[in-house]
């Protein structure tokens, strides 16, 4: 694996933990795609730090069960702006 690929993993990784971020805010922070988040996450975070990438999985499964009552507060949000 490349060198900058390897930092990028790294540093997209300690992000996700200390923000408790979903792959699409790192995504955007770090101006890369969501597939490349979580295949960074998911595959290649494995490979180089197995404790670094039990903790990202922690959060993301977090994220993932809390996803449903984000997008119904975004939906109820967005109608509270069209009514008022």
């Amino acid at each position: 694996m490349k060198d900058y690929i390897e930092e990028r993993v790294l540093t997209i990784a300690v992000y996700i933990i200390e923000n408790s971020a979903t792959v699409r805010e790192a995504a955007k922070r770090f101006g890369v795609s969501k597939s490349t988040v979580h295949k960074d996450m998911v595959e290649r975070l494995a490979e180089i730090s197995p404790s670094l990438s039990h903790d990202v999985r922690r959060v993301l499964d977090v994220n993932k069960q809390e996803r449903h009552i984000r997008g119904g507060m975004a939906t109820r949000e967005k109608y509270l702006h069209m009514k008022g």
